[in-house]
């Protein structure tokens, strides 16, 4: 079997092609140079020259409440466009099997806790991630309309919020927890008494080791149908990916103080945003299906620091 996984510099896709390496099976990959995922007519020649037998679609736009914010029509549109290029070429080469990852922010703002697949629809989404969050669902609907339409077996998994070596360390632009790494690392070796966090301190989220997040995927991509097909709906098929526990902001950057070494106050700041109040994922479906996490939050934080730590170079390079 040939793979292509699109998205395989990313976190995610990085860790998905280094278990499938692991296998010793075919991995197809372009980076962002040699293959623009958001122009139709070069994925089309891509599909029609490589023709590959599967396809992991870890590839998007992705970033923190920030960089939501600040670029929300680059968010909805390119995410829309890779979703659609690939899906469609997908098929259009005669691929049968496929997995695309989404997001956790696809569930409405004020949704019963922990959030069940079938919440997806049944409310207002969070104001902040609007635009990506109705892309990562026009993903699922995507996949969902090919495999209704054509047979294909397209599966789409729905991970909570993820970290780990590969992450993005961006001082404005990343997600809350390497975000928060790269300030308590920078603020222990200043020497600085204090660090602000934003926000209130007291949403709660629930976060996933990368390694783990590949696992699943490649877990819920090799399923036999039949088992698949018994735990999900045709309209209803999309898989949730997490821990099953959470923490609030301020317990995650007390974690990643102890982790860093910082021993200064940790003060937070309310007039900043929090974005949604919990976010905690229902994960009863994977687990019918046969799948836990495996890595604790505390080593899985201080295992992604290390790689930050051997990788400072290139993170200050970029």
């Amino acid at each position: 079997m040939r793979i292509f996984v699109a998205g395989h510099r990313g976190m995610v896709g990085g860790a998905i092609t280094r278990q499938l390496r692991a296998r010793d099976i075919a991995v197809i990959t372009r980076t962002r140079a040699e293959l623009d995922l958001t122009n139709q007519a070069e994925v089309a020649a891509f599909f029609a020259a490589e023709r590959p037998d599967a396809v992991i679609l870890a590839a998007a736009k992705v970033g923190g409440i920030h960089a939501n914010n600040t670029y929300p029509a680059d968010f909805i549109y390119e995410n829309l466009m890779i979703e659609c290029n690939v899906i469609h070429q997908a098929f259009r080469a005669g691929v049968q099997r496929l997995l695309q990852l989404g997001s956790s922010c696809i569930y409405p703002r004020a949704v019963p806790q922990p959030m069940r697949e079938d919440a997806l629809l049944t409310g207002v989404l969070e104001a902040t991630n609007e635009p990506y969050a109705v892309a990562k669902i026009a993903g699922i609907k995507l996949c969902e309309s090919y495999n209704r339409q054509y047979g294909t077996d397209y599966r789409s998994v729905m991970p909570t919020n993820l970290y780990g070596p590969g992450d993005n360390f961006h001082p404005e632009n990343s997600h809350v927890l390497p975000a928060l790494i790269r300030r308590f690392h920078e603020a222990a070796g200043a020497g600085i008494d204090e660090v602000v966090i934003w926000g209130s301190g007291t949403p709660r989220r629930e976060f996933l080791h990368v390694d783990d997040m590949a696992e699943a995927s490649l877990f819920v991509f090799d399923l036999p149908v039949e088992v698949y097909r018994a735990e999900t709906q045709p309209m209803l098929s999309h898989v949730n990916v997490g821990s099953g526990t959470d923490v609030s902001i301020l317990e995650l950057a007390q974690i990643v103080a102890k982790v860093t070494g910082f021993a200064g106050r940790i003060t937070t700041d309310p007039t900043r945003p929090d974005g949604t109040m919990r976010k905690l994922m229902d994960v009863s479906r994977l687990a019918n299906m046969g799948w836990r996490a495996r890595i604790d939050l505390e080593p899985g934080i201080a295992d992604t620091y290390r790689w930050f730590l051997d990788n400072q170079s290139a993170l200050r390079a970029a």
